[in-house]
């Protein structure tokens, strides 16, 4: 059996093919937790949270999705929810106990097409993501990810982008950390390690698409947290009370001092309660 953070590359290839890098973590026949980042994030940016839930005791899937990090790009721009459930059917099939799936943000909205598509997890942990989210928060955000088309010439500059979209976070002391979020290809410049045409849709139409899936966590009965930093400009008090009318067994955990980057921003935090919540309703042998 594999010890607590001795770390394993999974390839998972998908029903078009596209194959799915993910990070395999943990004893492998625990209770499996399927982590997904958010847009234009890899999965590097659980690093923290994987570790700390492979050194609990479970296992961890921590994959890029489609067109982000070390998974490939889609040649015919398959980008939509529909696309990227059927990329979370191919990890589950690969499995034989219970999982649950933990999202954020563009994660999270796939969990909650997932659970509408008849998957069925133990548990699902939402994380800065409800149906209806704060529409200048959202659009922040895809104006960042579709900034910059052209790269960069230095990582410094880079650097500066990352600032200025998220001023609260210290820059970092050495830049070179973020290279696991950009590619240099032959011109020399740094280009971010997603494919622009992710963010090709028109954001009202991927929430609509959130919002008519959510009903079926309240008819599924799924255990649901909601993770969500105070500082969030995308999940909202009047987000999480509309939230809430449509799946009343929602459980919601608020964390101080964060932003939309809940587990970057406060990673302990973050830990703590989507550990207390996963033991509740998925507990380990």
């Amino acid at each position: 059996m594999t010890r607590a953070g001795e770390g394993r590359l999974n390839r998972i290839v998908s029903r078009d093919q596209l194959a799915l890098v993910a990070d395999d973590v943990g004893p492998m026949t625990a209770p499996v937790v399927i982590l997904m980042h958010g847009g234009g994030q890899t999965r590097h940016s659980w690093s923290g949270a994987a570790q700390a839930l492979a050194q609990r005791g479970y296992r961890v899937v921590n994959v890029d999705l489609r067109g982000h990090g070390d998974s490939e790009w889609s040649k015919t721009g398959a980008y939509s929810l529909d696309d990227r459930v059927a990329d979370v059917e191919a990890i589950v099939a690969q499995l034989e106990q219970p999982f649950a799936l933990v999202g954020a943000s563009l994660g999270g909205a796939t969990s909650i097409h997932a659970v509408a598509s008849a998957i069925t997890p133990a548990a699902v942990v939402l994380v800065d993501i409800v149906p209806h989210p704060e529409p200048e928060g959202i659009n922040r955000i895809v104006g960042f990810m579709r900034a910059h088309p052209n790269g960069f010439a230095t990582l410094g500059e880079a650097v500066d982008a990352v600032a200025a979209y998220n001023p609260a976070r210290p820059r970092p002391r050495d830049p070179k950390g973020l290279m696991r979020n950009l590619r240099q290809r032959d011109d020399g410049r740094f280009y971010w390690h997603w494919d622009p045409r992710v963010v090709s849709h028109r954001p009202e139409d991927f929430h609509e698409t959130v919002q008519r899936s959510a009903v079926s966590l309240a008819e599924a009965g799924v255990p649901v947290l909601l993770v969500r930093g105070l500082k969030s400009d995308v999940v909202s008090d009047a987000g999480v009370a509309a939230f809430r009318e449509l799946v009343p067994h929602l459980e919601v955990a608020d964390v101080g001092g964060a932003g939309h980057m809940v587990a970057g921003d406060r990673n302990d935090a973050f830990n703590d309660a989507a550990i207390a919540f996963l033991e509740r309703h998925m507990p380990l042998a």
